[in-house]
């Protein structure tokens, strides 16, 4: 492949998980702890802001602890071959501290945080947030995170992106949680699409890819290897 190809990366909780960051579906995780519409819903933050903050807190500083693997590094050494954009269903900043340039967060970002009556107003953030801080309208501060129920503002400029892939990657995700999941639709016909999970699951976007291959293999063992037959 020319340098200069486009590769769309869509990743998902997989690719997190091997730097140790919990998922939805960790036995003993994190989300196992709490109900997660207590505590990732409008009506969470409405019935019970503390608990919200509390559990984003956790998370937060779980984070702040992990380090990008060896996937996270090898996408953003694919920069000196390749146009590289990842879409991220991940709120974590990995794929950023790795050296990735070009990642969209399709859900939010946990080291970032935003006013409750004005949304553009975004601040970094990467300490506990605790009820009472405010942003500079007086406002209080919540997560920087597209909780279930709301709108995926960044959804279309994804859909943009996927649809000039050259080659569109897919890891560490279960393909099967929408809007997110339906992506792989956008994707021109003739893109090449590889899909990297430990347990692949198709999706109806997925299996209607005339060039499709699957790598059943953890994220930070395939994509170091990936980079050869890109480039081939």
């Amino acid at each position: 492949m020319a340098k200069g190809k486009r590769i769309v990366v869509l990743t998902g909780a997989g690719i997190s998980a091997e730097s140790g960051l919990s998922t939805f579906r960790d036995s003993g995780g994190l989300w196992e702890q709490y109900d997660i519409y207590e505590v990732a819903t409008p009506e969470a933050w409405q019935r019970n802001p503390k608990l919200v903050l509390e559990f984003y807190n956790a998370r937060r500083r779980q984070v702040l602890e992990a380090q990008p693997n060896a996937a996270h590094l090898a996408l953003a050494a694919w920069q000196e071959d390749f146009e590289v954009d990842i879409i991220t269903q991940n709120v974590d900043d990995l794929h950023e501290r790795a050296g990735s340039k070009r990642v969209l967060h399709l859900h939010g970002e946990l080291l970032k945080v935003r006013s409750t009556v004005e949304p553009s107003l975004v601040y970094s953030w990467s300490k506990d947030l605790h009820w009472g801080d405010c942003c500079e309208k007086g406002s209080q501060l919540r997560p920087h995170i597209v909780w279930f129920g709301e709108e995926v503002p960044l959804l279309p400029r994804a859909a943009e992106w996927v649809s000039r892939a050259d080659v569109l990657l897919v890891v560490g995700t279960s393909m099967q949680v929408y809007p997110a999941a339906g992506l792989v639709g956008f994707a021109p016909p003739d893109a090449r699409v590889y899909y990297v999970d430990p347990k692949p699951s198709l999706n109806p976007e997925l299996r209607a890819r005339a060039h499709l291959e699957i790598i059943a293999a953890p994220a930070a063992e395939a994509i170091p290897h990936l980079r050869e037959k890109l480039l081939g």
